[in-house]
């Protein structure tokens, strides 16, 4: 049987990445692994074709403060779900190759991470967090699709279009 030990789950405080951290929270129970919350952000900002322009020290300390408070809630919600070893991290930088950072540098046994479940069209345009963290992860990764009913139904749109 597959021990986990230590168990990482992206957060962005979407949906996708509650149903992620359920499932998380689940198996790190199971197991007695530690859990990782772990969000990253990146500094707010406008870019232009010639400089981009980053928020003042009071914006970012208001993300922060929001970010932390996000973060408790979600580390009691977790360790109500049964996980006794629960830790939040904020990192600041590109979310793929900080989550994998991350699990490299935390030597993790695990990660789960939830998907958005966007179309085709809509990944080729913004990309995949997802499919980049499954592509270069140092350990299984699960992913965990959305069970909101919208997402079927674009799911369904974009079969029926192809």
């Amino acid at each position: 049987m597959l021990q986990w030990n230590s168990i990482v789950c992206p957060i962005d405080f979407s949906d996708a990445a509650r149903e992620a951290m359920h499932l998380a929270a689940d198996i790190a129970s199971r197991h007695g692994a530690a859990l990782h919350l772990v969000h990253i952000y990146q500094v707010p900002g406008i870019s232009f074709p010639e400089a981009t322009v980053y928020s003042g020290q009071e914006a970012l300390e208001k993300l922060l403060d929001a970010t932390g408070k996000e973060l408790a809630a979600w580390r009691a919600e977790a360790r109500s779900m049964g996980a006794d070893r629960v830790e939040t991290h904020a990192i600041m930088g590109v979310p793929y190759s900080e989550i994998i950072r991350f699990v490299r540098n935390n030597h993790c046994d695990l990660l789960v991470l939830g998907t958005h479940g966007r179309t085709a069209l809509m990944r080729a345009l913004m990309g995949s967090v997802a499919e980049k963290v499954v592509r270069h992860a140092p350990c299984p990764v699960l992913t965990v699709r959305p069970q909101r009913a919208h997402v079927a139904e674009e799911v369904g749109a974009e079969t029926q279009t192809q």
